[in-house]
């Protein structure tokens, strides 16, 4: 017998056949005599329905208002989902995240988990009972619904089973799995059967939009088991283990790419102790997160600086940095929202060399300029203008030997 914790995500429980579908995913590992808890999202659209709704109600809406909005979708889904496992003959209930508790901080919106108390969960399995677990929300120190920013359901389910001690915490979604790159861009792209808890974090937060960066973290931390599964398919998933778990490690396994990427240039911007921290102090200030950054070599006196922010921060960092350019003292500003990171990915990068060479070499074979680069113990981020996207995936993938199975 196995504690399993499903997740199914707003795909997987779009509409009520969908619901019944998963319902009867579950039934099949409660006949297998396994303890299951289930976390879901609210179906699909619906989160983005009742943010709408919250904004057009209020522009400058009170946080705590909108958290007991927001939430209310996976309530919805809890409880269908509950029902759909009583038609089945599955003893199930459901569980909103107060009702747990699931405690959290107070910072509405995109709160943080302290503690999950799953005693009643647990003697509830003792009776062989589902337990159906509103994702995304908590309860606050002021006894208030909080909710953990969007894509916190896949949160939610980690540390649920974290704190169940669960074998397993299997997340299903509209994909069978995580690839070696995006399989509608890169027709080669290969499943991958294992993955590292390292590798999928820098998969993630480099642009795959799989799992949510925050939950694969989590993950990593306690040490949670995640296979990645379809809903609509029977394949085998993809599974997020221990380095130690991985005997064959590639060189490279994955090569991930992100749109939402824009750069800035400050223009002759001087050369002293100081600058560096009056332009980017606004922006932290600001909560705009700054990305790559390169300097180029100081001429003058002057020098100029580029980096990246999110592409939906670019009007707002500009405006910002204009209103300082009196006191830094820059010639001018160049936004550029035509950019993606393209990032290559492995963890046997520790112990080969060449490979930020290999890519390098790769794109300039095929005529795309590197405009600013960025590494890690086990990745290596260049930023290209988007129109190469599609032809610097491809050639990347072939070139890491990626477009074979094996």
């Amino acid at each position: 017998m196995a504690r399993i914790v499903q997740k199914f995500g707003g795909t997987s429980v779009a509409d009520l056949a969908r619901i019944r579908n998963a319902a009867g995913r579950v039934k099949q590992e409660v006949d297998a005599g396994n303890e299951i808890a289930v976390v879901v999202s609210a179906m699909a659209g619906t989160t983005n329905q009742l943010v709408d709704w919250t904004r057009q109600m209020s522009g400058l809406h009170d946080t705590r208002e909108y958290d007991v909005v927001v939430s209310a979708g996976e309530q919805v889904t809890a409880g269908l989902m509950a029902l759909a496992l009583q038609d089945l003959g599955v003893n199930a209930r459901s569980w909103l995240g107060w009702q747990i508790p699931i405690r959290t901080d107070g910072v509405h919106g995109k709160a943080r988990i302290d503690a999950i108390h799953t005693t009643e969960i647990e003697q509830r399995f003792g009776e062989g009972q589902v337990a159906v677990v509103a994702g995304f929300q908590g309860i606050g120190p002021r006894g208030r619904i909080t909710t953990l920013g969007r894509g916190g359901s896949d949160t939610s389910a980690v540390a649920l089973a974290a704190a169940l001690k669960a074998d397993r915490c299997d997340i299903f979604t509209d994909v069978d799995g995580v690839y070696t790159t995006d399989p509608r861009i890169v027709a080669k792209a290969q499943k991958l059967s294992r993955i590292t808890y390292e590798e999928m974090l820098e998969m993630a937060s480099q642009g795959a939009r799989v799992l949510q960066t925050r939950s694969v973290e989590m993950a990593m931390n306690h040490r949670v088991r995640l296979q990645v599964l379809s809903s609509f398919t029977d394949s085998p998933g993809t599974l997020v283990v221990d380095e130690d778990e991985i005997v064959e490690k590639r060189i490279v396994s994955g090569i991930a790419y992100s749109r939402d990427e824009a750069k800035i240039t400050v223009q002759r911007v001087a050369d002293r102790p100081g600058i560096a921290a009056a332009i980017f102090g606004p922006l932290a200030d600001s909560a705009i997160n700054v990305d790559m950054i390169v300097q180029n070599i100081s001429a003058d006196g002057h020098t100029d600086l580029t980096f990246t922010v999110s592409r939906g921060d670019l009007d707002r960092a500009v405006a910002l940095l204009e209103g300082c350019r009196g006191a830094v003292g820059f010639q001018g500003l160049i936004p550029d929202p035509n950019v993606v990171k393209v990032s290559v990915i492995g963890v046997g990068m520790r112990s080969h060399a060449g490979v930020a060479r290999q890519m390098f070499q790769t794109l300039a074979d095929k005529g795309i300029n590197i405009q600013v680069i960025s590494t890690s113990e086990i990745k290596v981020s260049v930023l290209i203008a988007a129109e190469y996207t599609e032809l610097a995936l491809r050639a990347l993938h072939t070139a890491y030997g990626l477009d074979d199975p094996g």
